[in-house]
């Protein structure tokens, strides 16, 4: 049974997903003339002005702000350490270039996302909602893909992905203090079932106050350790330029890494740990108030860099200042111990200080994700259930149970189903960006516009035509 999910999973990602997903981020770059070029820092800018003045959310909406925590939250994952450091140890050093690469151009589709979620959202009971379903469905004018998608959703996110991360939470509390898996569990459920019950305010007040705390922490605890080894910086970045192109000339022939398999875990890890494409951060983008969706797109960019430019990097920084990738371990007996690097690359410098820091790193990085992604989700069975409300308090129920199953499953199993549903998940999503891509073009267009005139307002269909 694993073996043929193994196989699903493999020929979805690497034969459907990794060229369609880089190209349609190259696609959209081009089309949109590059705008993670020109507005990611200016829009950088923007937002820690509206984070100064403190800018208020409205009743059933969330602040640019809460919404790319919300988004961040998501994306920033076990994947941002775990599948990093899995990436360069059977790409070898080399697919963190491509990793980059894949963020680069994944900025574009993320601002695309984030665009139209915004123009086709809907307001429900006081409440925006949005997301691919949604612009799948207004857009597209295609029910029945917009159907696919949202229950895909649901399962991805709000089912195998919310097991996924509980999981990960277990084993790394369980491991690093000798915690017990039940008494996690109970907590984990606790903190969740609070948080969730308090519905899209409480989601985006906990999203933007730990997000933060918690990138932080992490970046800064990545920074020090590469400055413990600062002799080893230009090495590193040497190691990562050259084994992007000739991998065998740091053992990569010898050991089994090609530029092929550089390429093809850089550039699935680098998509996987920002989700650029693959549908989810549209859902929390969709609610933020803004003044025109093209703001929001810019805003969405920051998270991709924040997930892959800073995070991930660190990652890969911390495992080759440190010592902790060896290059002389073959590729496949390196990608066995993947966990362990970069717990090792943190014990080098803090002792087991630095053991414990990961792990509570990457329990907060999984707790953040479960909530954003059951937003996500809900979102979704919002759609899908129409005016029964009922349905939505009762969606929150099952997701907490699967939530508990996910402890007591095996974490291989888990992976590979959350990878396969995630990836048919992005399925629909890319093939509504590709279809509404000129529509994105024209709100952005629209918005220059309304610049040059010092008179920002919302497009309308007339607008766009």
């Amino acid at each position: 049974m694993m073996e043929i999910l193994t196989t699903i999973k493999d020929f979805l990602w690497n034969y459907i997903l990794l060229f369609a997903l880089i190209g349609i981020g190259v696609y959209m770059s081009i089309k949109l003339r590059f705008p993670q070029i020109k507005r990611l820092f200016p829009s950088i800018g923007k937002l820690i002005r509206d984070i100064r003045n403190k800018v208020p959310a409205q009743e059933g909406r969330m602040t640019p702000f809460q919404s790319l925590a919300t988004a961040v939250a998501a994306q920033v994952g076990t994947g941002n350490i775990v599948g990093v450091a899995t990436a360069i140890a059977a790409g070898g050093p080399g697919a963190a270039f491509w990793m980059i690469l894949s963020a680069f151009f994944g900025m574009s589709t993320i601002f695309s996302e984030a665009v139209l979620a915004q123009y086709y959202r809907e307001e429900r009971d006081g409440h925006y909602v949005g997301g691919p379903a949604y612009y799948i469905r207004k857009g597209l004018k295609s029910k029945w893909l917009s159907i696919t998608f949202a229950i895909l959703t649901v399962i991805a996110l709000g089912i195998v992905g919310l097991m996924v991360q509980s999981n990960s939470i277990v084993i790394s509390l369980n491991d690093s203090f000798q915690l017990s898996k039940t008494w996690i569990t109970i907590g984990l459920a606790a903190i969740v079932g609070v948080i969730l019950t308090g519905g899209m305010q409480r989601i985006a007040g906990f999203s933007e106050k730990v997000v933060p705390v918690m990138a932080f922490a992490y970046i800064l605890g990545s920074i020090i350790i590469v400055f413990m080894n600062i002799g080893d910086f230009l090495p590193a970045l040497k190691m990562i330029v050259v084994g992007a192109f000739a991998p065998q000339a740091i053992g990569g022939g010898v050991l089994g890494i090609t530029i092929q398999s550089a390429i093809q875990f850089g550039l699935s890890r680098g998509l996987f740990s920002n989700e650029a494409g693959m549908g989810s951060t549209p859902h929390s983008h969709a609610v933020a108030s803004t003044d025109h969706p093209a703001e929001q797109g810019f805003i969405a960019m920051i998270g991709v860099f924040v997930s892959t430019f800073l995070i991930c990097v660190a990652t890969v920084m911390v495992n080759l200042t440190s010592g902790s990738y060896n290059p002389a371990v073959s590729a496949k007996e390196m990608k066995s111990q993947a966990t362990l690097m970069t717990q090792r690359g943190f014990e080098s410098g803090f002792g087991t200080f630095g053991g414990a820091f990961l792990s509570i790193s990457l329990a907060s990085f999984a707790l953040t994700t479960i909530i954003g992604w059951y937003f996500f989700a809900e979102s979704n069975i919002i759609m899908l259930a129409g005016k029964k409300k009922s349905i939505v308090g009762m969606f929150r129920i099952v997701a907490i149970g699967f939530l508990v199953v996910g402890t007591l499953l095996d974490a291989d199993i888990i992976w590979t189903l959350s990878d396969i549903f995630t990836g048919l998940m992005a399925l629909p999503n890319i093939v509504a960006l590709l279809f509404l891509s000129g529509t994105a073009k024209k709100i952005l267009d629209h918005y220059d516009k309304c610049k040059k005139e010092n008179q920002l307002k919302w497009p309308t269909e007339d607008d766009l035509k």
